[in-house]
């Protein structure tokens, strides 16, 4: 499962508010660090592993079923494997 790829900039945003420590704004804001930008990078990073983790859930079933079928028969086609 891929993340979609970072909105545009003329993508619409949405204001919010975060609470942070003091120590960590002053070291991100004497870094130049772009705290914004870092959060919502950090956030699809955090969107995709859950997206993913939530279909593997809700497919489970499947999958178990699906590996106990290729161990018992092989894999389909398996006999025009080059590998």
């Amino acid at each position: 499962m891929k993340i979609s790829p970072p909105p545009s900039k003329l993508a619409a945003k949405k204001a919010t508010n975060i609470t942070l420590s003091l120590d960590v704004y002053q070291a991100a804001k004497s870094l130049g660090i772009n705290i914004s930008q870092v959060c919502e990078q950090r956030l699809r990073e955090e969107i995709q592993l859950r997206q993913e983790w939530q279909w593997n859930e809700e497919h489970a079933d499947f999958l178990v079923a699906y590996n106990r079928r290729v161990e018992e028969e092989g894999l389909a086609l398996e006999e025009w494997r080059s590998f």
